[in-house]
């Protein structure tokens, strides 16, 4: 996988904890769609093979193109007042929407 996609020790935690609900072998897909607000969302999702343009990153999958656009991003989980979720923090967003998970480039 890309070294430039850095994922905090709560994001591994809470996708390690997803993946035990899951079909042994399952991956976590992130992905990087058209739509949204801003141009660009950010898809979260379960997979139970890898593509052969896939990188992969212990149990988490991105497609060549979804990493590019992620390059140098850290994917991090939080919690807030509305709630608990995945947030990315992508330096090549030159605007993001105010839910967080659509951006422009």
């Amino acid at each position: 996988m890309n070294k430039e996609i850095k994922f905090t020790d709560k994001a591994i935690k809470q996708i390690n904890n997803l993946l035990v609900e899951k079909a042994k072998g399952s991956f976590f897909r992130i992905a990087i769609k058209g739509g949204g607000c801003s141009g660009f969302q950010y898809d979260f999702s379960f997979d139970t093979k890898a593509e052969q343009d896939d990188l992969v990153f212990n149990n988490v999958l991105i497609d060549k193109k979804s990493a590019e656009l992620l390059n140098g991003s850290e994917v991090d989980y939080v919690s807030e007042l509305i709630g608990e979720s995945f947030k990315i923090t992508n330096p090549q967003s030159k605007s993001s929407c105010g839910c967080g998970v659509s951006f422009s480039l």
